[in-house]
């Protein structure tokens, strides 16, 4: 192995909220709606890697409360796709 290459460090849903600061009932209903991080399940359980925490707590990074090109990171709760345009 690689010496520059750290194997990925998995945490269960709980372990996974405390590092986000978030509950990890919170993260459960991001799973539900597809609004969260990614996520892996071995034998049932829900596991997370790090590394795709922290790629899902970059996509709301900001510069500043104006920054019309910043991320967002959708709520935990189902949501609509924008509607169509109507054709004119």
């Amino acid at each position: 192995m690689e010496a520059s290459r750290i194997p990925n460090r998995y945490l269960r849903t709980a372990e996974a909220g405390r590092y986000l600061g978030l509950s990890g009932r919170t993260l459960e209903k991001h799973r539900t709606y597809g609004t969260g991080p990614r996520y892996r399940k071995i034998g049932g359980r829900v596991i997370y890697a790090l590394s795709d925490l922290e790629a899902w707590a970059d996509q709301g990074a900001q510069v500043s409360t104006t920054d019309p090109d910043a991320g967002r990171v959708r709520p935990a709760r189902k949501f609509a796709p924008e509607a169509a345009s109507p054709l004119v």
